[in-house]
């Protein structure tokens, strides 16, 4: 199952009940918007116990057209990756 935005505003209203459903989706829009801007910026993003979130520059490259096989050159690009925390890793192997 992939987890939703609607899903995740749902977790957190049921995780805490003094929220009412429109806080908690205020309070996720805003994570979200404040990840988004973050990333943008190409600042990196540390969620402590979860992972880090880095913006990669991506020089110029040759390539092909895999149906015609002509070369082209693919422009430089930014790409954000993600590095799972040491703590998520081995909760992820351990199957927790």
């Amino acid at each position: 199952m992939t987890l939703t935005k609607a899903n995740l505003i749902q977790a957190v209203y049921k995780k805490h009940p003094s929220l009412t459903k429109t806080q908690a989706a205020d309070s996720v829009e805003t994570f979200i918007h404040l990840v988004k801007e973050s990333l943008i910026k190409g600042e990196d993003l540390l969620l402590s116990g979860f992972g880090k979130f880095n913006v990669k520059d991506k020089k110029p490259r040759r390539g092909r057209n895999p149906q015609t096989g002509d070369e082209l050159i693919l422009d430089a690009r930014r790409v954000v990756t993600f590095k799972p925390s040491g703590i998520l890793r081995s909760k992820i192997n351990s199957g927790e």
